[in-house]
């Protein structure tokens, strides 16, 4: 804490030096299309500032004050080809714009895993972006859910409420969730521990696919996914949303409200929301008992933006109660509840429509405490991100005691990170720094999982980017040291974890290349070396908790994971059509993973409850090598003339291998399926004066069967192929002043009410119906959506 306590007073007084010699420069001019016509509401984004302006009336802009320098601006209007140019901004700089029709994006600009904003075809690595209008399309239960559309991206679930992102195969603590700069902590081991985010407060996603060690350190090793929600209004604007949401299938309903300011540089945001679902239902399995969930979220953000930088304090506080399907029923199949005095009984029809989890359910709380500056110091800028988070986390299981947690994790974590940017010279970018992270972990309930414990993460690293013509070089080298201690613990007289202590080291890099040999094709190939320390859970755990079959045993002497990867790219676009490729490799050494113990006779290690009578099979920690490989193709048709029909496809596939058979399998555990997502997608109205945006899609989600499944210990088992047929349409309204009044978006999943499972859900694991035979609990049914979207935008005078 003083090491921070030092950096921020050092800042300051730099900062405070500074301040006077700057110049106050600002960008205006004017923002028109290629036929001369004005475009009143375009947004024009400085990045790396926290500036955003929005054209007038007359199309003509001018934006609040920047430090002098090269920046990357923006220019962005629906329906229009973004333009995306480095300006040198001094003093009072003109810049017009002129923007282009255009039926796709090709002009993003992305943030994650760069020393400064680049454009997203200079970026050597893979890493796609999605919006916020986007995500409203989408009929999803949560965030991580929305992004499985991308290429590459799937989710490990425990119904609809509970959903941890995969990349390429990869989860758990190998991807690192960051949410407005700061890592997202909240016991992301666990199977039934999703992240908690809003989704309705989410602006935009950018998720970077392979090791991003060298910027992030460990828990980056498979990729990133940056998450922003609390952002700062237009310069002189007061914006918001008012957001009604409903599905047929769990009764989900949900609303949302923002409010959003910026005057001379002082900015203001506000949100607020609720998510309440009952059970939802399937062909097979009916309405599947304690699959219900509510959610609440709160935030708030604060700050300035001027001529020596910026300075932001966001808080915001999630909370959660989510059911947990055990999955148990009767002879007849119904499903049956716990109830006090150690008895089961038949769920009801009230049972299933309430959205009040019944025992086992948890109960989550996660605030979180962030101020994000920026600072110019001399020609240089300064970036200092500290946030404090505390993740509270209630298992309830007793239904004697439904309100008394049978487990009580209490996360807390500081994490900080201070980057110098070093003034643009030619065509370098370069920034060094250190980040790190210090966490405390305490079990305040009767049963523990894992210990109590202490760790301190640091590392140092320096990050380089070349761009001259058509060609990119970015790489860098990173250097982490991590600290465990865990306590040691009794448990009715006996010894329930041992004290130790643990330290990792680990030196990352990686080096990657872009060539735009044409406005139509782009290369990319990049090298990297990535690492993860173990968690806690691999290195100390010893017990199991509701919501699970597992008895997890830890390995104190589990070494980091390392890899390396090789990523490769092709982008072709052209009139009619728009292609993205990419192949990569990767091979890890020790690669951490659970199985199942073997007993003296050959078969399962199993121990009994002594509180419930379940029999939990028992698990343990080991380590091999595995290689990795897969491809992602996107392929987006645009047939000209038909300027509004688009034929979109995505294919991804991931394959992964031991070196050596684990128990007569070579195949690698929670590896997705392969899949293959087609929408036909029609767009009208671009221009309408009072119906605009009109949209109609439908899709076809094809998963093939998953044969390559971890069968060594009866882990895993074969998944079969479904094919899942998806539909949605949306418009917007404008009034007489051409401004939007609101959104309408409509969804439909699974039309034909498939009963399938996924290879990555967890509840394809739970018991066996009695009645039919079948193992396990199936996702969602039939559902449809309907979210109405009303936004706020006027001036602030």
């Amino acid at each position: 804490m003083s090491f921070i306590k030092c950096i921020l007073i050092l800042v300051v007084l730099f900062a405070n030096s500074a301040t006077y010699s700057q110049q106050k420069s600002v960008l205006s001019g004017k923002i028109t299309d290629t036929e001369g016509s004005i475009l009143p509401g375009a947004t024009i984004t400085i990045h790396n500032t926290r500036s955003i302006t929005v054209s007038a009336a007359d199309g003509t802009y001018k934006t609040g004050f920047v430090p002098a320098g090269k920046y990357l601006v923006e220019v962005s209007y629906s329906g229009y080809q973004s333009v995306v140019e480095t300006i040198e901004i001094s003093g009072v700089t003109i810049q017009d714009f002129v923007l282009e029709y255009s039926i796709t994006e090709q002009q993003n600009v992305i943030v994650t895993g760069v020393s400064t904003a680049v454009r997203l075809r200079q970026s050597p690595q893979a890493v796609d972006l999605i919006r916020r209008e986007a995500l409203l399309q989408h009929g999803g239960t949560n965030i991580i859910e929305k992004l499985t559309q991308l290429p590459g991206v799937s989710a490990l679930t425990t119904g609809p409420a509970i959903a941890k992102p995969f990349i390429r195969g990869l989860g758990y603590n190998r991807i690192l969730t960051i949410n407005d700069g700061v890592r997202q902590e909240g016991q992301q081991w666990g199977d039934e521990h999703g992240i908690e985010i809003d989704d309705y407060n989410v602006q935009k996603v950018e998720v970077l696919k392979g090791p991003a060690s060298l910027m992030y350190g460990s828990d980056a090793m498979a990729g990133v996914i940056n998450i922003q929600s609390l952002l700062p209004a237009p310069e002189g604007t007061i914006t918001g949303n008012v957001l009604a949401e409903y599905q047929t299938n769990n009764n989900l309903r949900g609303g949302y409200g923002s409010l959003a300011g910026t005057k001379n540089g002082f900015s203001f945001n506000l949100y607020g929301s609720y998510k309440g679902a009952a059970d939802y239902q399937n062909k097979f399995d009916g309405y599947v008992f304690n699959s219900k969930f509510r959610n609440t979220s709160l935030g708030a953000m604060a700050g300035y933006s001027g001529v020596w930088g910026h300075s932001y304090l966001s808080v915001t506080n999630v909370g959660q109660q989510i059911g947990m399907v055990e999955g148990e029923r009767d002879e007849d199949g119904q499903f049956i509840r716990p109830v006090a005095g150690g008895d089961e009984v038949v769920a009801v029809d009230r049972d299933f429509k309430t959205t009040q989890p019944f025992v086992p359910y948890q109960q989550v709380n996660h605030f979180k405490i962030t101020s994000d500056n920026s600072f110019r110091v001399g020609v240089s800028d300064l970036d200092i991100t500290v946030g404090w988070q505390q993740n509270r986390r209630k298992e309830f299981g007793d239904a004697d005691a439904p309100d008394e947690p049978e487990a009580f994790f209490d996360l807390g974590t500081l994490s900080y990170s201070a980057k110098i940017r070093l003034p643009k010279r030619t065509y370098w970018s370069t920034s060094f720094g250190v980040s790190g992270m210090q966490q405390t972990n305490k079990n305040k309930g009767e049963e523990a999982i894992i210990p109590d414990y202490a760790l301190f993460d640091a590392g140092v690293f320096g990050f380089t980017q070349f761009h001259k013509n058509n060609i990119t070089l970015i790489g860098g080298l990173r250097f982490d040291n991590r600290h465990v201690a865990a306590k040691e613990m009794m448990e009715d007289g006996e010894l329930k974890f041992e004290s130790f202590s643990r330290d990792f080291r680990n030196l990352s890099g990686s080096a990657g290349f872009s060539y735009e040999a044409s406005e139509m094709v782009s290369l990319k190939l990049n090298l990297a070396r990535g690492f993860r320390a173990p968690s806690l859970a691999e290195l100390g755990s010893n017990g199991a908790h509701e919501g699970t079959n597992r008895y997890e045993i830890g390995q104190q002497d589990l070494k980091s994971e390392n890899s390396f990867q090789t990523d490769a790219g092709l982008s072709l676009k052209t009139e009619h059509a728009n292609i993205d490729a990419g192949l990569y490799y990767s091979n890890i050494n020790n690669f951490i993973f659970y199985h199942r113990l073997v007993n003296t006779t050959g078969g399962d290690s199993v121990l009994v409850d002594p509180d419930s009578g379940d029999e939990l099979n028992v698990f343990a920690f080991s380590q091999q090598r595995v290689h990795l490989y897969g491809a992602e193709i996107k392929l987006d048709i645009h047939p000209h003339p038909l300027d509004w029909l688009h034929f979109e496809h995505v294919f991804s596939v991931t394959r992964a291998q031991f070196t050596n058979a684990v128990d007569g399998s070579k195949n690698v555990p929670n590896i997705p399926a392969a899949r293959y997502l087609a929408e036909l997608r029609g767009n009208f109205m671009e221009k309408g004066k009072r119906v605009r945006n009109l949209y109609v899609s439908l899709q076809s989600d094809y998963t093939f069967r998953q044969n390559n499944a971890f069968t060594g210990f009866n882990t895993e088992t074969v998944t079969g192929s479904y094919w899942l047929l998806n539909a949605a349409a949306g418009i917007d309204l404008m009034n007489k002043n051409r401004r939007k009044m609101l959104s309408i978006h409509v969804t439909a999943q699974n039309l034909t009410d498939i009963a399938y499972q996924n290879h990555l859900s967890r509840l394809k694991y739970t018991a066996e119906n009695n009645r039919t035979g079948r193992v396990g609990v199936f996702n969602v049914g039939r559902n449809f959506g309907l979210k109405v979207n009303v936004p706020v935008n006027f001036a602030w005078k």
